[in-house]
């Protein structure tokens, strides 16, 4: 039996490479003889930095950078020959600030520009960026406002990786869509679209490109759109990208089964996110779909789930869903029955 393990992280829990080895010992504790493979994913956001940090072996290096709210922090970025792998949300991600402190009125997108530089500095000259999970919705005004980040946005190679397809503005742009899970109020969101506008227009006065209905531009907060502008960056699928890095298609050859997962599995999912990645590419392999909280659950199967498990019982507090030992546990007997169930 070979079975191949490719899970995101269960978001503020467990990073994939935990999930995935989690999900893996279980297999492994049932039929010691079987053929497992683990294949940590990632969208682009929160976590991409250690998926391809340790499938392609990138040296990590770190710099002292400003966070959302101007506080110095120490944010990581992978390096392998002139290649910079740069996740945004190491410098401007929600997972830096408190819940209480989650506003895209204030936030700003300076420390993935401090990031870029830095990496600049050393030698780098070929960008790959991974967009998701920010806390800012600046229209990339505070990355542009780095010295000397326009002219390397110009000379130098950029790949954003963005599986948002929401414009920059508008009913299904970054601040309207968006903005409210960063921490943004009805009223904070009509300032936002006023400020976006205003970025919009910058953005056309100095690049000649009118970033407002661009498909993918109002990703992160609109750093998407400066990079599509000033960079001329080419915009690449994130999951699509992170598969291809990690071996994904060559790893499920000849396989029974691909199991994969991520926190909370919804509609959503099938917009973009890991395991409906994982499954647009499983060349008709079944796939098992394990997560923390599953909704939605005839739209999933409809998707093509072979399986559905969810790990958290409904009645666990939150806190508990969200404790990394539970949830190995968890894991652990939901995969056991899956695998059992699979055979």
């Amino acid at each position: 039996m070979k079975i191949v393990v490719a899970p995101d992280s269960f978001k503020e829990c467990l990073p994939a490479g935990q999930v995935a080895q989690a999900i893996s010992c279980a297999i492994l504790e049932l039929y010691p003889d079987a053929d497992v493979t683990a294949i940590p994913l990632a969208d682009g956001g929160e976590g991409t930095l250690d998926v391809l940090a340790g499938a392609i072996k990138a040296h990590v290096n770190t710099a002292i950078v400003h966070d959302p709210l101007g506080r110095q922090v120490s944010a990581r970025y992978g390096i392998k020959g002139e290649t910079a792998f740069i996740e945004a949300a190491e410098a401007c991600g929600m997972q830096l600030l408190s819940k209480t402190e989650r506003n895209p009125i204030l936030a700003s997108s300076r420390g993935a520009g401090e990031l870029i530089m830095d990496a600049y500095r050393v030698g780098c000259r070929h960008f790959i960026i991974g967009l998701g999970g920010t806390a800012t919705c600046d229209g990339g005004s505070g990355m542009m406002s780095v010295p000397g980040i326009q002219e390397v946005l110009e000379k130098c190679v950029f790949e954003i990786l963005c599986d948002v397809q929401a414009p920059f503005v508008g009913p299904k742009g970054a601040a309207r869509v968006f903005a409210p899970q960063k921490g943004a109020s009805p009223q904070q969101v009509e300032m936002l679209e006023e400020r976006m506008l205003g970025v919009a227009a910058l953005i056309e006065s100095q690049t000649g490109v009118n970033v407002t209905s661009l498909p993918c531009a109002g990703a992160a907060g609109g750093i998407a759109g400066a990079f599509m502008a000033y960079a001329k960056a080419q915009v690449s699928s994130g999951v699509e990208k992170i598969m291809s890095l990690c071996g994904f298609h060559e790893a499920i050859r000849d396989s029974d089964l691909i199991i994969t997962g991520e926190g909370r599995s919804d509609a959503q999912t099938l917009m973009g996110k890991v395991p409906f990645g994982v499954l647009k590419h499983s060349d008709g392999i079944p796939v098992a779909l394990v997560s923390g909280r599953i909704e939605d659950h005839e739209v999933l199967k409809s998707a093509g789930f072979s399986q559905l498990l969810e790990i958290s019982p409904r009645n666990l507090p939150i806190e508990s869903a969200l404790n990394p030992e539970t949830t190995v546990r968890n894991i652990n007997s939901k995969v056991r029955n899956l695998v059992v169930n699979d055979k």
